[in-house]
């Protein structure tokens, strides 16, 4: 029972979930996981901001006001809010795999109808419907989560998510420059982009069918086959969805990271449009910057996953949430800074700094999220994705939508709402860990253990519904920070009576 069975490529825990994060490894079921997860979400993140780095072609063809360009940028963002919250139960209950390629497929005829927009409805509507398919991001973490242990839960959350991201900055290089091409074999321009379209249509559409193909939803198999025969309990959505909602840390979490990853959506949409109209500089060169912003996605989000995990390892939980209030408030500060600088290198030296802390503390975030619940995962990384994408929602509407403010000044006032809505972490307490300022509580009864098997009834447990709970507290212990080693036997004595 102690020894795993020697399936697997990569050393596992008790949960068959892999303790090593191996980058360049595409063994299966755990690496491969993580590569398709992060290529079909990268490939969701170039369709919803293919528009973006073609808005001023589009705007001329279509006749788009201001107002009309603020609606599509929300619109596109929008759509992903419910579409979040739905897949996080998705992939409670149905598993990532069949969830995430549900969706790519269900959006890939928004991206091909793209091509045919005639007015700013349609545009606004092709944007709003290609928007849900960044739920995608929620099943991303979710199978992060389920195949990689704690110690590295952190890292594959971070990198998934951040390479998926560099989508949004990989459009702003790839549209301009597939644009480009079409039109110099000769095409007009008012027909060169809707074209350009079909490319990030097709390679979402690819994309769906490797994760479909290719694609395992947990270390011993799919979610049908487990239930199947018996590994993994048929577990009730209303408990589900009522365990994900009622703890209060999920709540807060999705409020913060409204103002890390809603951020950097918001950005996303408008700063191609900030660096082409302030600065004066040509399509190509605004595209090569706001790419920028979001090619820092290579190592900043990973790196914000890295460092909660590293932090974890001697500070513990903690550590986690310390980290994530000063990087997430230090890019409040970059962005503030961001909107004050006049001049174009001054502007693309901050706008790199706040890039780098903004996505870092998107990765930090999913470096706490798998923690708050084992039983309703999927909703919580579900509500904590959906708050990014109110976030993005929210300070479009307040702040880049018609001509209230000027873009320099939005950007201002978008860091000072960063600050303060990330003091919201300061509330979050683990009774087994403690919060910021307080330490774990003193009751006998605050253990991973009783943390965990409270979201199961009685009657459940007496199932053996728990158990993978059950499996997951002791492999979690971890989040104590140093002193884990000499706590550790005292809870490893308690398990082989439940097991």
């Amino acid at each position: 029972m102690e020894s795993p069975p020697p399936k697997f490529a990569l050393p596992v825990d008790s949960e068959h979930k892999a303790t090593e994060f191996r980058l360049f490894s595409v063994a299966a079921p755990h690496m491969r996981a993580f590569h398709l997860s992060w290529v079909s979400f990268f490939a969701c993140f170039v369709s919803s901001f293919a528009a973006a780095p073609l808005v001023p072609i589009i705007r001329d063809n279509l006749n788009l006001t201001s107002t009309d360009i603020g609606n599509a940028g929300i619109a596109s963002v929008s759509g992903a809010v419910f579409a979040r919250v739905a897949m996080g139960s998705a992939c409670d209950l149905f598993g990532p795999r069949l969830a995430s390629a549900s969706l790519i497929l269900l959006t890939a005829p928004a991206v091909f109808c793209s091509s045919i927009a005639s007015s700013p409805t349609s545009f606004l509507l092709v944007r709003f419907f290609t928007g849900f398919s960044l739920a995608t991001f929620v099943s991303t973490q979710f199978w992060m989560s389920s195949m990689f242990s704690a110690p590295v839960v952190g890292t594959a959350n971070g990198v998934a998510g951040g390479w998926g991201n560099l989508g949004g900055g990989a459009t702003q290089l790839i549209m301009p420059l597939v644009f480009g091409v079409i039109r110099d074999i000769g095409v007009v321009k008012f027909t060169a982009w809707r074209i350009a379209f079909f490319i990030p249509a097709l390679f979402q559409t690819l994309s769906a069918f490797a994760v479909l193909i290719f694609g395992q939803d947990m270390p011993d198999g799919n979610f049908h086959g487990l239930k199947k025969s018996g590994e993994k309990a048929r577990d009730k959505f209303s408990w589900v969805f009522y365990y994900g909602f009622t703890n209060y840390r999920g709540w807060i979490l999705a409020l913060t990271y409204g103002y890390c990853f809603g951020v950097e959506l918001a950005v996303d949409n408008i700063i191609a449009e900030y660096f082409y109209d302030r600065f004066n500089v040509n399509l190509s060169t605004a595209g090569i910057i706001a790419a920028s912003f979001g090619l820092a996605n290579l190592f900043s989000r990973p790196g914000g996953g890295i460092l909660s995990d590293i932090v974890a390892k001697r500070f513990g939980m903690r550590g986690r949430l310390w980290t994530l209030w000063v990087v997430q408030t230090l890019g409040g500060v970059f962005c503030i800074i961001l909107g004050q600088v006049g001049s174009l290198s001054g502007s693309i030296i901050v706008m790199i700094a706040f890039s780098v802390f903004v996505q870092a503390a998107c990765g930090l975030t999913f470096g706490v999220v798998p923690f708050v619940s084992r039983r309703s995962l999927g909703v919580v990384s579900g509500m904590t994705g959906g708050g990014g994408n109110v976030g993005a929602v929210v300070t479009q509407l307040i702040f880049f939508r018609g001509s209230k403010y000027s873009k320099q000044t939005g950007i201002t006032l978008m860091g000072i709402m960063i600050i303060c809505c990330t003091l919201p972490l300061f509330l979050i307490y683990f009774p087994q860990w403690g919060g910021m300022f307080c330490g774990p509580s003193k009751k006998a009864k605050a253990t991973e253990e009783q943390y965990y098997l409270s979201e199961w009834k009685s009657n459940e447990k007496e199932k053996g519904f728990h158990l993978a709970s059950l499996k997951f507290s002791e492999n979690s212990v971890s989040e104590r920070g140093g002193k884990v080693d000499s706590v550790t036997r005292s809870s490893d004595e308690t398990s082989p009576a439940h097991v």
